[in-house]
């Protein structure tokens, strides 16, 4: 990770608030928060790389924030640290037991606090970095199939949440082994890098994600997306790898490479589980194949 790390600052107390601040001075994005209710808020809207978060502070307290933390998907991981003015055994037994990671007692030591925060952060960067590198697929540099399973799973139940629809897009690449067979794995392999780059800058959403599903196939999850959205955007893919004219004399379909795409909608519910989604996108996909390919298909 290149980009800054960010530190949330949670304290009822203004002064205390810009006491800490003189502990960060390594170029961190500092964030300020001065009750339990915003700085929850602002963990789940900013995702920050620590927290450090006051455990007395009036209406929702330091324990009540950490539970909501470490109930939510997003935020379960970031590290939390406690700040207290009673130097307490049983207390900081509390918030260790809850989750959090260190417990500092007020007043806070400037260079202590320092270092002890820089060891977090840095935990905390090597930790981000490994679960990257298993969630990325090491030839096309985009998720994996753990890293699709993962996604497909959260923005299912954020989609269940929210009552809107959760749109899936399975993709095959027409007839790559004969590509391999007549222009050898290596350049099969930069074919690969090369759709997976096509279909990710044709993405324009943030929240949009593909994932290399398997051998040729890739994925593309679409929160929030209807199906008219869903064929849109299938096609808009479509028409991006056909338009790259990539040379492929052993296709019968063109001569170039083309994909076949499925897509599958639904609106999740209690009873189905994401699965179903791939199952029915899946079964698309194979219709766009009997179709002809270099087309798409959508279920229902």
């Amino acid at each position: 990770m290149t980009g800054r790390q960010t530190i949330l600052l949670v304290d009822d107390d203004i002064a205390n608030l810009k006491l800490l601040r003189l502990a960060f001075t390594g170029g961190q994005r500092i964030l300020f928060a001065t009750g339990g209710a915003e700085g929850l808020a602002m963990a789940q809207r900013e995702l920050p790389d620590l927290i450090i978060l006051d455990v007395m502070m009036p209406g929702m307290d330091g324990y009540d924030v950490l539970s909501r933390l470490k109930s939510d998907d997003r935020t379960q991981d970031i590290p939390v640290i406690f700040l207290t003015g009673r130097d307490d055994e049983a207390d900081e037994r509390t918030g260790l037991e809850l989750g959090a990671v260190d417990y500092w007692t007020k007043p806070v030591k400037i260079e202590i606090a320092r270092i002890r925060a820089h060891n977090h952060l840095e935990l905390k960067r090597h930790r981000d970095m490994l679960s990257r590198l298993a969630l990325t697929d090491a030839l096309c540099g985009v998720p994996n199939r753990r890293g699709f399973d993962e996604r497909l799973e959260r923005e299912w139940r954020r989609c269940l949440r929210s009552e809107r629809p959760l749109s899936l897009i399975m993709i095959d690449v027409d007839y790559f082994k004969a590509f391999n067979d007549h222009y050898g794995h290596p350049a099969g392999d930069e074919c690969l890098r090369c759709i997976a780059r096509i279909i990710d800058d044709a993405l324009d959403r943030p929240g949009d994600m593909i994932a290399r599903y398997g051998g040729e196939e890739f994925a593309c999850i679409l929160p929030e997306t209807d199906r008219a959205g869903g064929m849109a955007l299938a096609e808009r893919l479509r028409l991006a790898v056909t338009d790259a004219r990539i040379i492929h004399e052993a296709s019968p379909v063109r001569g170039e490479i083309t994909i076949s795409l499925g897509v599958a909608t639904l609106i999740p519910d209690y009873i189905r589980k994401p699965p179903v989604l791939v199952e029915i996108a899946d079964d698309a996909l194979y219709d766009a194949k009997r179709a002809g390919r270099n087309c798409v298909v959508a279920a229902g």
